[in-house]
């Protein structure tokens, strides 16, 4: 039985498509792009609250086009990452199949070793005089 490399074969599997959506999950989910979405966020609502009233482009309290950006990042967003997630899955499935495979393989060699440990016990026996 041939030991395979999960991560090769998880990356033969996927198409181009596929491979974007698990970036995307990969940046998503990190405190720096939490925090990339808090500054611009703070940045947005500070600039159209205290700029000069002719430099604001979105205007308080509604934040309307605040809004609907965010609305658009979430609606985008949400199933990409659940795609990551399903691929991701999938690789966890195939790694732990890889693992199956090479336990089986390695329970096969240790009964083998077994076997032949209990064989050169019982020739040792033989070989060693009695007293």
């Amino acid at each position: 039985m041939e030991i395979k490399n999960a991560n090769h074969i998880y990356k033969n599997l996927l198409k181009d498509s596929e491979l974007f959506a698990i970036w995307s999950t990969q940046r998503v989910g990190t405190i720096g792009f939490f925090f990339l979405i808090f500054l611009w966020t703070i940045c947005w609502l500070g600039w159209n609250m205290f700029a000069p009233k002719e430099l604001r482009f979105d205007p308080y309290p509604a934040f309307v086009l605040w809004l609907f950006i965010s609305n658009m990042i979430q609606i985008f967003l949400m199933p990409l990452i659940m795609v990551g997630q399903n691929l991701q899955g999938k690789h966890s499935e195939i790694r732990a199949e890889n693992d199956y495979e090479i336990n089986l393989k390695a329970e096969k060699e240790i009964a083998d070793l077994k076997n032949d440990l209990t064989e050169i016990k019982t020739l040792l026996n033989q070989l060693i005089p009695k007293d």
